[in-house]
């Protein structure tokens, strides 16, 4: 299926939402570290409920070693400034859906990075800053699982 990976996230109950996100669609979520909760974190546990044993969640000390464990062919990384909308683009299981820290997004050195296949953007009006993490991740999520025809899923 399809791979979350979330660069530093800071706010726990988003990360709770996405571990519950991962569980629900069969995604795997990946956390670079600096995390800025740890897991016993009352909100992270209220927000994925009872969804931590059946989520995929791997935590890695930074972006190099989640590449050497991914091997990502192909990197999405959402931003504000993405040149591509994510509704153009043909996502395939095994893609990496890249996102940053709540407050201030991936660094341009992420998206810059050789991985990257390229920047996604998801639509806002113009006066708005930012989408909640997770419901971003929940958007691509779907909509790449979408194109799958959601396979696996009860329909």
């Amino acid at each position: 299926m399809f791979r979350i990976l979330f660069h530093a996230p800071e706010i726990p109950g988003n990360t709770g939402n996405a571990i519950r996100l991962a569980a629900i669609t069969g995604a795997e979520l990946h956390l670079v570290e600096p995390l800025g909760f740890d897991f016993s974190d009352a909100k992270l546990r209220r927000a994925g409920l009872d969804y931590h044993d059946l989520a995929v969640v791997t935590v890695h000390k930074n972006i190099e070693d989640a590449w050497r464990e991914l091997q990502p062919e192909r990197v999405y990384a959402f931003t504000s400034d993405g040149t591509a909308s994510y509704a153009d683009i043909a996502y395939c299981p095994g893609d990496v859906l890249m996102f940053g820290q709540e407050s201030v997004g991936l660094p341009e050195t992420l998206k810059s990075d050789p991985h990257v296949t390229a920047t996604v953007r998801l639509p806002m009006l113009p006066s708005l800053r930012s989408l909640n993490l997770a419901n971003a991740a929940s958007i691509a999520v779907y909509e790449a699982w979408r194109q799958q025809g959601f396979s696996g899923a009860q329909i």
